[in-house]
């Protein structure tokens, strides 16, 4: 189990805060951005709408690979202290959306305001008679992909008139006003990433872009397409996006990344130099990691809390930290753009097609996490469920809807193309090390901490609370490596690696080891208090799964390396806690 606190708020999920004392409102990464539109384009709030509807794989892994070609400790123990949901944005507060600290968006990211906000009505799903089915991008036939590349260059055509909510570049700049601080609600900045707000919100984001595109082509089952990347199959830029010339070709993707390449799942900037085998075995490790041993409790998964009154970002689960955002790094063209566009920077993801393609696999990772079963479910808190946005429908209609009205795809009508989940039986086996490491030889972590800067692999032995639990005490209480007080410049990009029972030689670029317990990762912020840009986190991990992985149950001290891979990090102290789930 991964996991990022804010020092100021313990037990959420990958959360920073600059070391300032004074509470500021977090900016958005520089993957992010702003926006402000002055429109005259009016529409009526008189809507109509009365219609209402309300496997475990068992797959060999050589066969798998060579044959296809704490976060939250304590899901109560974080105080909601206005209890209140956020509401839909004001469309009236709509502003300047900024890329980073010197360049603004040069365009607007606002939507067309409705004539009266007041009576936008709450959706209602209308009938159906057929699911939507989405398949897996990498096999679709010919005659799919000439049908979604018809749809998506009538939505592209639509632009001719820049005010029309069911244009291409409208429909993109709903991720830019959401996700770049365009909104505020509260007298804060909205931000629907970094926190429990992120899967819902691109659920409802797909929806009315998918039935935009079915509008289009008068096919009301058309589904999107999903990227496949948690399998080796679809673990490369699916062919139907790199046809130059096509509807859903984008330019602005890096260019080393095409023809095949296979995607790093934890890809951060930097290329690792492996062989394709590795790549694969590397991905399908990181995806065991953050949708089981990461992610056993429901506020890991999906971030931490952000009711109204809060600042915005406290908090993403598991699966944003990666692979969603890894995925958008690896396909922006960060060579030659000044920002990583378009994948790569939040305000201009949705300008490629293939964004709306990944998100339908970070959407279908939240059915396939429901289906493991044990504490995974949905977030039972009324401040996430009535959380609320803003978005236009097909026949340009404006609507709010809610968040607990998104919970089961098949009641909104598409469901996912089945496909081998490989990663559920990829639970890392293979040991580097033979045995118990000598403890005794290594530094203890008293004397390690603080660390003024983690800038090689170090090695140190710690001490653990309690040995020899019962299951019953691991049932109620997950034993949480804890790094206090990690400082960096969160304008940089950030990851170290850590692994148990292994020594300072490790190879870091084989994630496929029972000692590997994950990794810390940040992007670039511009998240600037009083001058300053240092961020300060906690991050913690579970570990009780591979303490027993590993045979160490019954040691009262054990090993643990850090690896740095990207960016200048200090640490402050290391511990080990239990945390109730």
């Amino acid at each position: 189990m991964a996991s990022v606190c804010n020092s100021k708020t313990l037990n959420t999920p990958f959360t920073s805060s600059t070391t300032s004392s004074l509470a500021s409102t977090s900016k958005p990464s520089q993957l992010l951005l702003h926006g402000k539109r002055n429109q005259t384009f009016k529409i009526s709030c008189k809507v109509s709408n009365n219609d209402q509807n309300g496997e475990t794989n068992s797959v060999d892994r050589r066969n798998v690979l060579l044959g296809l070609g704490g976060l939250y400790g304590v899901a109560n123990a974080v105080p909601l202290a206005t209890a209140n949901p956020i509401p839909t944005p004001d469309l009236t507060s709509c502003s300047i959306a900024h890329i980073d600290e010197t360049d603004d968006v040069e365009y607007s990211c606002c939507p067309p305001k409705p004539d009266d906000l007041d009576k936008v009505p709450y959706y209602k799903f209308p009938s159906m008679t057929k699911l939507r089915i989405r398949p897996p991008a990498h096999a679709a036939d010919e005659e799919y992909i000439a049908k979604y590349n018809l749809a998506t260059k009538r939505m592209r055509e639509l632009d001719i008139n820049p005010t029309d909510p069911l244009g291409f570049k409208q429909q993109a700049n709903i991720h830019c006003a959401y996700c770049n601080g365009a909104y505020r609600v509260g007298g804060k900045e909205l931000q629907v990433h970094f926190s429990w707000l992120f899967f819902p919100f691109h659920r409802w984001y797909l929806y009315f872009y998918e039935r935009i595109l079915g509008s289009l082509i008068n096919d009301p089952t058309f589904g999107l397409p999903y990227w496949n990347w948690d399998h080796p199959k679809g673990m490369r830029l699916p062919p139907m996006f790199d046809r130059e010339g096509s509807s859903i070709y984008d330019e602005k993707r890096n260019q080393n990344h095409r023809n095949g390449t296979v995607i790093d799942l934890g890809h951060f900037g930097e290329e690792v130099e492996t062989t394709q085998l590795q790549m694969m075995t590397n991905n399908l490790t990181l995806m065991y990691r953050q949708m089981i041993t990461n992610a056993p409790c429901p506020l890991l998964f999906f971030g931490a809390p952000y009711p109204l009154g809060s600042d915005p970002s406290p908090g993403m689960g598991t699966i944003e930290n990666i692979p969603h955002t890894p995925v958008h790094i690896w396909t922006g063209d960060n060579p030659r753009q000044k920002h990583g566009e378009n994948m790569g920077n939040f305000y201009s993801a949705g300008l490629d097609p293939v964004f709306y393609c990944h998100h339908a696999n970070v959407d279908r990772m939240w059915n396939e996490w429901k289906q493991i079963g044990g504490k995974r479910r949905d977030l039972t808190q009324k401040d996430w469920l009535n959380s609320e946005f803003f978005f236009y429908d097909e026949n340009r209609n404006p609507f709010r809807v809610r968040v607990r009205d998104c919970l089961d795809t098949k009641k909104m009508g598409y469901d996912y193309a089945p496909m081998p989940t490989p990663w559920r039986n990829f639970k890392p086996i293979r040991k580097s090390t033979t045995g118990k490491v000598n403890t005794s030889s290594l530094p203890p972590a008293s004397q390690v901490f603080p660390l003024a800067k983690l800038d090689k692999a170090i090695s140190f032995s710690i001490d653990r609370p309690a040995s020899s639990r019962t299951q019953q005490e691991k049932t109620e209480q997950e034993e949480m490596l804890t790094f206090n007080k990690i400082q960096y410049d969160d304008r940089k990009y950030i990851r170290f690696d850590v692994f148990l029972n292994v020594d300072k030689n490790v190879n870091a670029d084989e994630l496929d080891k029972a000692e590997f317990a994950g990794s810390y990762t940040s992007l670039p912020h511009v998240h600037k208090v009083n001058g300053s840009h240092a961020a300060s986190v906690t991050f913690q991990l579970a570990i009780t799964e591979l303490l027993e992985d590993i045979g160490l149950e019954d040691e009262d001290t054990i090993a643990v390396t850090l690896v740095p891979k990207k960016g200048d990090i200090s640490i402050d102290s290391a511990e080990i806690k239990l945390e109730a789930c």
